[in-house]
Protein backbone atom coordinates (compact mmCIF):
# COMPACT_ATOMS: atom_id res chain seq x y z
CA UNK A 1 0.00 0.00 0.00
CA UNK A 2 1.05 3.60 -0.46
CA UNK A 3 0.15 7.18 1.02
CA UNK A 4 0.61 11.05 0.13
CA UNK A 5 1.52 11.00 4.23
CA UNK A 6 2.31 8.60 6.96
CA UNK A 7 0.79 10.01 10.70
CA UNK A 8 2.22 7.75 13.51
CA UNK A 9 0.23 8.16 16.60
CA UNK A 10 -3.52 8.03 16.51
CA UNK A 11 -3.63 10.17 20.20
CA UNK A 12 -5.24 13.76 20.07
CA UNK A 13 -2.13 15.32 18.04
CA UNK A 14 -1.62 12.39 15.23
CA UNK A 15 -5.07 12.27 14.64
CA UNK A 16 -5.75 16.18 13.95
CA UNK A 17 -2.71 16.01 12.15
CA UNK A 18 -3.95 13.06 9.73
CA UNK A 19 -7.70 14.95 9.75
CA UNK A 20 -6.35 18.09 8.42
CA UNK A 21 -4.29 16.48 5.81
CA UNK A 22 -7.62 14.49 4.78
CA UNK A 23 -9.39 17.26 4.61
CA UNK A 24 -7.10 18.57 1.90
CA UNK A 25 -7.45 15.86 -0.15
CA UNK A 26 -4.39 13.94 0.53
CA UNK A 27 -3.86 10.12 1.28
CA UNK A 28 -3.15 9.49 4.65
CA UNK A 29 -2.40 6.50 6.57
CA UNK A 30 -2.77 6.62 10.55
CA UNK A 31 -0.56 4.50 12.10
CA UNK A 32 -0.94 2.82 15.33
CA UNK A 33 -0.59 -0.06 17.38
CA UNK A 34 -3.71 0.51 20.19
CA UNK A 35 -7.34 2.62 18.79
CA UNK A 36 -7.37 6.59 18.74
CA UNK A 37 -7.44 8.21 21.63
CA UNK A 38 -6.60 5.44 23.89
CA UNK A 39 -3.38 6.42 25.52
CA UNK A 40 -2.42 10.18 26.47
CA UNK A 41 -5.49 11.56 25.05
CA UNK A 42 -8.21 9.18 26.84
CA UNK A 43 -6.40 10.08 30.30
CA UNK A 44 -6.58 13.70 30.64
CA UNK A 45 -9.08 16.40 32.52
CA UNK A 46 -10.85 17.14 29.67
CA UNK A 47 -10.52 20.66 28.98
CA UNK A 48 -10.19 22.57 25.72
CA UNK A 49 -7.77 25.30 28.06
CA UNK A 50 -8.27 28.80 26.00
CA UNK A 51 -6.70 30.23 29.21
CA UNK A 52 -3.23 28.09 28.86
CA UNK A 53 -1.19 30.90 27.19
CA UNK A 54 1.28 30.77 29.12
CA UNK A 55 3.13 27.09 29.52
CA UNK A 56 3.79 25.93 32.53
CA UNK A 57 6.97 27.37 34.16
CA UNK A 58 9.85 25.38 36.00
CA UNK A 59 9.11 26.98 40.05
CA UNK A 60 11.56 29.97 40.75
CA UNK A 61 11.15 29.85 44.48
CA UNK A 62 13.37 27.90 46.38
CA UNK A 63 10.80 26.82 49.03
CA UNK A 64 8.71 25.28 46.18
CA UNK A 65 11.97 23.35 44.51
CA UNK A 66 12.31 22.14 48.48
CA UNK A 67 8.93 20.74 48.06
CA UNK A 68 9.04 19.54 45.42
CA UNK A 69 12.53 17.48 46.13
CA UNK A 70 11.21 16.21 49.60
CA UNK A 71 7.76 15.41 48.05
CA UNK A 72 5.73 17.93 50.16
CA UNK A 73 2.78 18.24 48.05
CA UNK A 74 1.08 16.62 45.87
CA UNK A 75 1.64 17.77 42.80
CA UNK A 76 5.23 16.35 41.94
CA UNK A 77 6.23 13.00 42.69
CA UNK A 78 9.80 11.05 41.39
CA UNK A 79 11.20 8.06 40.84
CA UNK A 80 15.01 8.27 42.40
CA UNK A 81 15.80 5.71 39.67
CA UNK A 82 14.50 8.31 36.93
CA UNK A 83 16.34 11.10 38.09
CA UNK A 84 20.18 10.30 36.20
CA UNK A 85 18.08 10.78 32.46
CA UNK A 86 15.46 13.48 33.31
CA UNK A 87 17.50 15.88 35.60
CA UNK A 88 19.53 17.46 33.05
CA UNK A 89 16.46 18.28 30.95
CA UNK A 90 15.37 19.66 34.08
CA UNK A 91 17.83 21.98 34.85
CA UNK A 92 17.45 23.16 30.96
CA UNK A 93 13.44 23.32 32.18
CA UNK A 94 15.01 25.42 34.74
CA UNK A 95 17.18 27.43 32.79
CA UNK A 96 14.00 28.37 30.48
CA UNK A 97 11.93 28.97 32.86
CA UNK A 98 13.80 32.41 33.94
CA UNK A 99 11.74 35.19 33.52
CA UNK A 100 14.06 37.02 30.60
CA UNK A 101 14.35 33.54 28.74
CA UNK A 102 10.37 32.51 29.33
CA UNK A 103 8.09 35.49 28.17
CA UNK A 104 9.21 35.09 24.31
CA UNK A 105 8.34 31.39 24.89
CA UNK A 106 5.09 32.30 26.53
CA UNK A 107 4.11 34.73 23.62
CA UNK A 108 4.96 31.65 20.81
CA UNK A 109 3.15 29.59 22.65
CA UNK A 110 -0.04 31.64 23.35
CA UNK A 111 -0.02 32.09 19.77
CA UNK A 112 -1.38 28.68 19.15
CA UNK A 113 -3.55 28.39 21.87
CA UNK A 114 -5.33 31.32 20.56
CA UNK A 115 -6.23 29.05 17.54
CA UNK A 116 -7.42 26.25 19.63
CA UNK A 117 -11.32 26.54 20.09
CA UNK A 118 -11.54 28.06 16.48
CA UNK A 119 -10.06 24.62 15.39
CA UNK A 120 -11.78 22.39 17.45
CA UNK A 121 -14.77 24.05 16.42
CA UNK A 122 -14.46 23.30 13.03
CA UNK A 123 -13.51 19.50 13.68
CA UNK A 124 -16.12 18.56 15.99
CA UNK A 125 -19.25 20.67 13.88
CA UNK A 126 -17.96 18.42 10.66
CA UNK A 127 -17.27 15.19 13.31
CA UNK A 128 -20.32 15.76 14.64
CA UNK A 129 -19.00 15.52 17.91
CA UNK A 130 -20.81 18.67 19.65
CA UNK A 131 -22.91 16.75 21.97
CA UNK A 132 -19.34 15.99 24.15
CA UNK A 133 -18.53 19.45 24.73
CA UNK A 134 -19.84 22.08 27.02
CA UNK A 135 -18.63 25.57 26.35
CA UNK A 136 -19.10 27.32 29.96
CA UNK A 137 -15.23 27.42 31.22
CA UNK A 138 -13.71 26.07 33.85
CA UNK A 139 -13.09 27.22 37.52
CA UNK A 140 -9.95 27.51 40.08
CA UNK A 141 -11.31 27.30 43.32
CA UNK A 142 -9.93 28.84 46.87
CA UNK A 143 -9.42 28.03 49.63
CA UNK A 144 -8.05 31.01 50.91
CA UNK A 145 -8.39 34.60 50.23
CA UNK A 146 -5.07 35.28 49.70
CA UNK A 147 -4.72 32.47 47.08
CA UNK A 148 -7.38 33.72 45.20
CA UNK A 149 -6.27 37.66 45.46
CA UNK A 150 -2.66 36.36 43.56
CA UNK A 151 -4.73 34.68 41.43
CA UNK A 152 -6.87 37.40 40.55
CA UNK A 153 -3.68 39.74 39.76
CA UNK A 154 -2.36 37.22 37.36
CA UNK A 155 -6.00 36.99 35.76
CA UNK A 156 -6.11 40.28 35.27
CA UNK A 157 -2.44 40.61 33.48
CA UNK A 158 -3.44 37.58 31.16
CA UNK A 159 -6.67 39.46 29.87
CA UNK A 160 -4.68 42.42 29.30
CA UNK A 161 -1.82 40.88 27.67
CA UNK A 162 -3.96 37.60 25.76
CA UNK A 163 -7.41 39.09 26.00
CA UNK A 164 -8.87 35.74 28.05
CA UNK A 165 -11.92 36.33 30.01
CA UNK A 166 -12.61 35.30 33.25
CA UNK A 167 -15.12 36.68 36.32
CA UNK A 168 -14.73 35.94 40.23
CA UNK A 169 -16.91 34.48 41.84
CA UNK A 170 -17.18 34.96 45.54
CA UNK A 171 -18.22 32.08 48.56
CA UNK A 172 -21.74 32.66 48.41
CA UNK A 173 -21.47 32.85 44.67
CA UNK A 174 -19.64 30.03 44.21
CA UNK A 175 -22.05 27.77 46.56
CA UNK A 176 -24.77 28.69 44.66
CA UNK A 177 -23.14 28.05 41.34
CA UNK A 178 -21.89 24.70 42.64
CA UNK A 179 -24.36 23.21 45.22
CA UNK A 180 -22.37 20.00 45.21
CA UNK A 181 -19.53 21.29 47.50
CA UNK A 182 -19.27 20.55 51.11
CA UNK A 183 -17.89 23.57 52.30
CA UNK A 184 -17.50 27.27 52.03
CA UNK A 185 -14.81 28.15 49.88
CA UNK A 186 -13.36 31.50 49.75
CA UNK A 187 -14.54 32.06 46.15
CA UNK A 188 -13.63 31.00 42.26
CA UNK A 189 -11.54 32.23 39.34
CA UNK A 190 -14.68 31.07 36.41
CA UNK A 191 -11.94 31.71 33.29
CA UNK A 192 -15.05 31.80 30.55
CA UNK A 193 -13.14 31.00 27.72
CA UNK A 194 -12.30 27.07 27.58
CA UNK A 195 -14.61 23.98 26.74
CA UNK A 196 -14.93 20.98 28.90
CA UNK A 197 -14.93 17.66 27.03
CA UNK A 198 -17.56 14.62 28.86
CA UNK A 199 -15.43 12.01 27.24
CA UNK A 200 -11.73 12.68 25.77
CA UNK A 201 -11.17 9.56 24.28
CA UNK A 202 -14.51 9.64 22.48
CA UNK A 203 -13.37 13.17 20.96
CA UNK A 204 -10.38 11.79 19.85
CA UNK A 205 -12.54 8.28 17.57
CA UNK A 206 -14.76 11.06 16.62
CA UNK A 207 -12.37 12.87 14.83
CA UNK A 208 -10.70 9.37 13.46
CA UNK A 209 -14.08 8.32 12.29
CA UNK A 210 -14.35 11.82 10.18
CA UNK A 211 -10.65 10.75 9.11
CA UNK A 212 -12.16 7.34 7.50
CA UNK A 213 -15.63 9.13 6.22
CA UNK A 214 -12.73 11.21 4.41
CA UNK A 215 -10.81 8.02 2.69
CA UNK A 216 -8.00 7.92 5.46
CA UNK A 217 -6.74 4.58 6.43
CA UNK A 218 -6.51 3.72 9.91
CA UNK A 219 -4.33 0.63 10.48
CA UNK A 220 -2.63 -1.09 13.25
CA UNK A 221 1.05 -1.14 13.11
CA UNK A 222 4.49 -0.64 14.40
CA UNK A 223 6.17 2.76 14.51
CA UNK A 224 9.20 1.22 15.48
CA UNK A 225 10.01 -0.03 12.13
CA UNK A 226 9.77 3.14 10.28
CA UNK A 227 12.67 3.34 7.96
CA UNK A 228 13.77 5.44 4.99
CA UNK A 229 12.90 3.71 1.72
CA UNK A 230 13.53 5.10 -1.62
CA UNK A 231 12.73 9.03 -1.90
CA UNK A 232 9.89 8.29 1.07
CA UNK A 233 9.24 6.22 4.09
CA UNK A 234 7.83 2.93 5.03
CA UNK A 235 6.44 1.53 8.21
CA UNK A 236 5.07 -2.45 8.60
CA UNK A 237 1.51 -2.47 9.36
CA UNK A 238 -1.13 -5.53 9.97
CA UNK A 239 -2.01 -5.33 6.37
CA UNK A 240 1.20 -5.15 4.79
CA UNK A 241 4.00 -2.37 4.42
CA UNK A 242 2.86 1.21 3.60
CA UNK A 243 5.05 3.56 1.53
CA UNK A 244 4.93 7.17 1.47
CA UNK A 245 6.64 10.43 0.56
CA UNK A 246 6.36 12.03 4.12
CA UNK A 247 6.08 10.73 7.75
CA UNK A 248 4.81 12.40 10.50
CA UNK A 249 6.29 11.23 13.84
CA UNK A 250 3.55 12.41 16.55
CA UNK A 251 4.25 9.74 19.30
CA UNK A 252 3.97 12.22 22.60
CA UNK A 253 6.28 10.40 25.15
CA UNK A 254 7.18 7.90 22.85
CA UNK A 255 8.87 10.35 19.98
CA UNK A 256 11.92 10.22 21.91
CA UNK A 257 12.28 6.44 21.28
CA UNK A 258 11.84 6.35 17.87
CA UNK A 259 13.90 9.65 16.74
CA UNK A 260 16.68 9.23 19.10
CA UNK A 261 18.26 6.00 17.01
CA UNK A 262 18.13 8.43 13.93
CA UNK A 263 20.69 10.93 15.68
CA UNK A 264 17.87 13.34 17.43
CA UNK A 265 19.37 14.11 20.70
CA UNK A 266 15.46 16.73 21.79
CA UNK A 267 15.20 17.57 25.38
CA UNK A 268 12.60 15.51 25.88
CA UNK A 269 10.83 14.32 28.92
CA UNK A 270 8.12 12.60 30.37
CA UNK A 271 5.65 13.57 32.91
CA UNK A 272 3.43 10.63 34.13
CA UNK A 273 -0.42 11.42 35.43
CA UNK A 274 -3.26 9.18 36.64
CA UNK A 275 -6.54 9.78 37.29
CA UNK A 276 -9.50 7.78 38.61
CA UNK A 277 -13.51 8.02 38.02
CA UNK A 278 -16.28 7.86 41.18
CA UNK A 279 -19.70 7.64 40.54
CA UNK A 280 -22.73 9.31 42.62
CA UNK A 281 -23.36 11.49 44.58
CA UNK A 282 -23.90 15.22 43.72
CA UNK A 283 -21.24 15.84 41.59
CA UNK A 284 -20.11 18.95 39.67
CA UNK A 285 -21.09 21.18 37.34
CA UNK A 286 -18.44 22.32 35.82
CA UNK A 287 -14.45 21.24 36.08
CA UNK A 288 -12.36 22.45 38.72
CA UNK A 289 -8.46 23.13 40.21
CA UNK A 290 -8.62 23.19 43.46
CA UNK A 291 -5.68 25.83 43.26
CA UNK A 292 -3.83 25.27 46.30
CA UNK A 293 -3.69 21.69 46.63
CA UNK A 294 -2.90 20.76 42.64
CA UNK A 295 -5.58 18.48 41.68
CA UNK A 296 -8.59 18.74 38.97
CA UNK A 297 -12.00 17.37 39.46
CA UNK A 298 -13.67 16.90 36.25
CA UNK A 299 -17.38 15.83 35.20
CA UNK A 300 -17.28 13.38 33.02
CA UNK A 301 -19.50 10.36 31.57
CA UNK A 302 -17.68 8.21 33.78
CA UNK A 303 -18.38 10.03 37.15
CA UNK A 304 -16.27 12.44 38.65
CA UNK A 305 -12.68 12.16 36.94
CA UNK A 306 -10.08 13.07 39.47
CA UNK A 307 -6.83 13.88 38.12
CA UNK A 308 -3.17 13.95 39.43
CA UNK A 309 -0.15 16.78 38.60
CA UNK A 310 3.30 15.45 37.82
CA UNK A 311 5.30 12.13 38.34
CA UNK A 312 8.65 11.59 36.99
CA UNK A 313 9.56 8.17 36.34
CA UNK A 314 10.47 5.90 33.25
CA UNK A 315 8.11 4.59 30.87
CA UNK A 316 6.83 1.50 31.64
CA UNK A 317 8.16 1.39 35.60
CA UNK A 318 5.42 0.09 37.84
CA UNK A 319 2.84 2.84 38.95
CA UNK A 320 2.74 4.26 42.56
CA UNK A 321 -0.19 6.23 42.75
CA UNK A 322 0.58 8.09 45.89
CA UNK A 323 -0.54 11.68 44.25
CA UNK A 324 -3.90 10.37 43.29
CA UNK A 325 -4.34 8.77 47.03
CA UNK A 326 -4.09 12.37 48.61
CA UNK A 327 -5.74 13.98 45.56
CA UNK A 328 -8.78 11.97 46.74
CA UNK A 329 -8.55 12.98 50.10
CA UNK A 330 -8.10 16.28 49.24
CA UNK A 331 -11.06 15.86 47.08
CA UNK A 332 -13.21 14.52 49.54
CA UNK A 333 -12.88 17.74 51.48
CA UNK A 334 -14.65 19.51 49.01
CA UNK A 335 -17.42 17.20 47.49
CA UNK A 336 -19.16 14.09 48.31
CA UNK A 337 -16.52 11.12 46.61
CA UNK A 338 -17.94 7.44 46.58
CA UNK A 339 -16.79 4.45 45.97
CA UNK A 340 -13.87 4.88 42.56
CA UNK A 341 -15.03 3.25 39.32
CA UNK A 342 -11.90 1.57 37.78
CA UNK A 343 -10.05 -0.80 40.26
CA UNK A 344 -6.99 0.48 39.41
CA UNK A 345 -6.56 3.91 39.04
CA UNK A 346 -5.74 5.17 34.93
CA UNK A 347 -1.65 6.10 34.39
CA UNK A 348 -0.59 7.64 30.92
CA UNK A 349 2.37 9.71 30.48
CA UNK A 350 2.74 13.69 28.97
CA UNK A 351 5.55 14.50 26.54
CA UNK A 352 7.34 17.65 27.51
CA UNK A 353 10.41 19.33 25.96
CA UNK A 354 12.82 21.58 28.11
CA UNK A 355 11.78 24.62 26.68
CA UNK A 356 7.79 24.26 27.06
CA UNK A 357 7.06 24.49 23.59
CA UNK A 358 5.71 21.85 21.18
CA UNK A 359 8.17 20.68 18.34
CA UNK A 360 6.41 21.35 14.97
CA UNK A 361 8.05 21.04 11.68
CA UNK A 362 10.74 19.30 9.02
CA UNK A 363 12.89 17.00 10.72
CA UNK A 364 16.48 18.91 10.08
CA UNK A 365 18.15 15.94 8.44
CA UNK A 366 16.05 13.87 6.51
CA UNK A 367 13.82 14.47 4.08
CA UNK A 368 9.97 13.71 4.15
CA UNK A 369 10.30 13.54 8.10
CA UNK A 370 8.08 15.71 10.32
CA UNK A 371 7.51 16.22 13.95
CA UNK A 372 4.89 16.90 15.80
CA UNK A 373 5.33 16.55 19.35
CA UNK A 374 5.95 17.81 22.86
CA UNK A 375 2.21 19.20 23.94
CA UNK A 376 3.06 18.37 27.35
CA UNK A 377 -0.15 19.21 29.46
CA UNK A 378 -1.56 20.32 25.84
CA UNK A 379 -1.46 17.95 23.80
CA UNK A 380 -5.72 17.64 23.80
CA UNK A 381 -5.74 21.58 23.44
CA UNK A 382 -3.27 22.44 20.37
CA UNK A 383 -4.62 19.24 18.88
CA UNK A 384 -6.07 20.54 15.74
CA UNK A 385 -4.44 23.59 15.44
CA UNK A 386 -0.95 21.92 15.56
CA UNK A 387 -1.93 19.31 13.27
CA UNK A 388 -3.58 22.49 10.83
CA UNK A 389 -0.26 24.29 11.09
CA UNK A 390 2.04 20.65 10.08
CA UNK A 391 -0.24 20.15 7.39
CA UNK A 392 0.25 23.80 5.59
CA UNK A 393 3.77 22.71 6.13
CA UNK A 394 3.64 19.65 4.09
CA UNK A 395 1.82 21.02 1.53
CA UNK A 396 3.92 23.82 1.29
CA UNK A 397 1.55 26.62 2.14
CA UNK A 398 2.07 29.43 3.63
CA UNK A 399 1.49 28.66 7.74
CA UNK A 400 -1.25 30.58 9.10
CA UNK A 401 1.28 30.66 12.33
CA UNK A 402 4.53 31.25 12.28
CA UNK A 403 6.38 27.64 12.89
CA UNK A 404 10.08 28.63 13.59
CA UNK A 405 9.20 28.76 17.36
CA UNK A 406 8.41 25.41 17.39
CA UNK A 407 11.69 24.14 14.69
CA UNK A 408 13.31 21.26 16.08
CA UNK A 409 16.41 23.27 14.91
CA UNK A 410 16.15 25.67 17.70
CA UNK A 411 17.87 23.06 20.09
Amino acid sequence: MSADVIVLGAGMVGTCTALQLARRGHSVALVDRRAPGSETSYGNAGIIQREAVEPYAFPREWSAVFDVAFKRGMDVNYHLSALPEVLPRLARYWHASAPARYAPIAQAYSRLIAHCLTEHEVLMAESGADDLARKEGYRFVFRTSAAMEEAATRATRLAADYGVRHTLQGGDELAKAEPGLRQRMAGALHWLDPWSVSDPGALVARYAQRFEALGGQLVEGDAASLRAAGSGWEVRTSTGPITARHAVVALGPWADALIAPLGYRLPLFVKRGYHRHYRGGPGLQLPMLDAERGLVLAPMAQGVRITTGAEFARIGAPGTPVQLAKAEAAARELIDLPDPVEAQPWMGNRPCTADMKPVIGPAPNHAGLWFNFGHAHQGFTLGPASGRLMADMIEGATPFVDPAPYSASRF
